[in-house]
């Protein structure tokens, strides 16, 4: 009893309760919401082993339109598409062979895995934190659940996108990060936990590869918490194999990503609505015979010039790349400035609304959007400024706020602290660049979720910050 006693006055229990339910009531309790195949998944479940239950199903059907639940098994690594994700994705599938079937799988597997993820990083976001007081604790769990457990966020748990892998694994970083700076010996334990959660997810997307220098130079700043050998391996390995990895997966990517991301970035990025087509080619050291590709992206039919044309290789794919588009845009200012507003118009969407989340089975509209259950991201995407004025004062107002309490810091630990809010605020400034510089205005709102995510956790931790300074007066 005492037990029970202790377990219903404790934060984390009514946290993990109230996630847990929001998380049912959008994915699992009728009608399911989930979202649609945008054609991202084919990669996933060619490799897991994965295919259509049904294999009549026409384009509609397949894509856009309608969530689909219900999938077949059938042989892995009919594809190669080698990240975390997958990692992910087989774990669920071993969970619903265990519990459910080894002919169908169920999406709501998915769901199952990425809960107990986000769960977790709830629990020790909340455990390491609630000592400052019972209201600061109360409010991290409201805050938390309000808003990472939001129905826009938690509508991609039923699906075979990378974003939710993101999404976890970075509030996982964050809380195992804020616990090794709260704890006087951490234990290496905790310490591995810190890395694998990070690689976990700057491996997700080949668009987080950039993260895994950021996060290999956090974990250099955990050097020092302690000074036995094994330690300072397990930090200098874990770090580097954060940074140089995230060189490697760029690297190695496959070709064809590169080639669609090149063609988006300059037809459907530099390109898009340009009234100096020719011009913004020559300056781009392209031909202007070009210009007739200006607006298209690599999926656009019928295009005067095919994307797999030799031609075009000849006249584009082997003279391009994303270091000429930077410096493209270095020498014309106004041109980025063009396009960060539009990355700013698509900066407070968290969920696709193109992407419809009803099962065809519901018998709703097609391309119908279930908002139930979200509040935040119904009210970021109608009330929140989406212009990039907005996204530079919030920026400022972080760093601020973060420089001042970094010069206070009178310990080692308090430093690495603000640090990893920095880096939270960094991940967040490439994750906006990203779309423009490397793969244009295509799919802008659902490449702009990582943006999404970490400029919630910026919004929610400038809200602690005061509640905290309140609560420390009333002391």
């Amino acid at each position: 009893m005492r037990l029970l006693h202790r377990l219903l006055r404790s934060v984390e229990f009514w946290t993990l309760l109230a996630a847990a339910g929001l998380v049912i009531g959008v994915t699992v309790v009728h009608p399911i919401v989930g979202i649609a195949d945008n054609g991202d998944f084919l990669r996933v479940f060619s490799t897991v082993g994965m295919d259509y239950a049904h294999p009549d199903l026409n384009y509609e059907d397949k894509y856009f339109h309608y969530f689909i639940k219900d999938w077949a098994f059938a042989d892995p690594f009919r594809g190669a598409y080698i990240t975390t994700q997958t990692l992910v994705v087989f774990v669920a599938t071993w969970l619903n062979r265990l519990l459910y079937s080894n002919q169908w799988f169920d999406m709501r597997f998915m769901v199952l895995v990425y809960t107990a993820l986000l769960m977790t990083a709830f629990y020790y976001s909340i455990r390491y934190n609630k000592a400052k007081s019972h209201v600061f604790a109360i409010a991290m769990a409201v805050l938390l659940v309000a808003v990472f457990a939001d129905g826009g966020y938690v509508a991609y748990f039923n699906s075979l996108y990378g974003e939710p892998v993101s999404l976890v694994f970075l509030l996982l970083t964050a809380a195992l990060g804020i616990a090794l700076t709260k704890q006087d010996r951490p234990s290496k334990t905790l310490l591995a936990f810190y890395f694998v959660v990070c690689f976990f997810f700057v491996f997700s997307k080949i668009q987080n590869a950039p993260m895994g220098i950021l996060a290999g130079l956090m974990g250099l700043r955990f050097l020092r918490f302690r000074s036995d050998g094994g330690w300072r391996k397990l930090v200098i390995w874990g770090s580097l194999v954060l940074a140089l990895g995230s060189v490697a997966m760029y690297l190695l990517a496959p070709k064809q990503f590169k080639e669609i991301n090149i063609y988006q970035t300059v037809f459907y990025g530099v390109l898009k609505d340009s009234t100096t087509v020719e011009a913004d080619l020559k300056a781009l050291g392209l031909s202007p015979e070009l210009a007739v590709l200006a607006n298209t992206n690599f999926f656009t039919p019928n295009t005067l010039i095919p994307q797999r044309d030799p031609k075009l290789y000849e006249l584009f794919y082997n003279h391009m790349s994303h270091g000429k588009i930077v410096k493209f845009y270095l020498t014309h200012p106004g041109r980025l400035w063009d396009k960060l507003e539009v990355a700013a118009r698509d900066g407070m969407t968290i969920r696709p609304y193109y992407l419809g989340t009803y099962e065809q089975s519901e018998g709703y509209p097609s391309g119908a959007v279930n908002t139930k259950l979200s509040y935040w991201s119904e009210f970021k995407h109608d009330y929140m400024p989406n212009r990039f004025w907005f996204v530079l004062l919030v920026y400022a107002a972080y760093y601020g706020v973060l420089l001042w309490e970094y010069v206070r810091a009178t310990s080692l630990r308090q430093r690495v602290f603000a640090e990893l809010f920095a880096l939270i605020g960094a991940i967040g400034a490439i994750a906006f660049l990203i779309p423009i510089i490397g793969d244009g205005e295509a799919d802008l709102a659902k490449h702009l979720f990582l943006f999404n995510v970490t400029f919630d956790m910026m919004l929610v931790a400038g809200v602690l910050w005061i509640v905290a300074k309140l609560t420390g007066l009333r002391k």
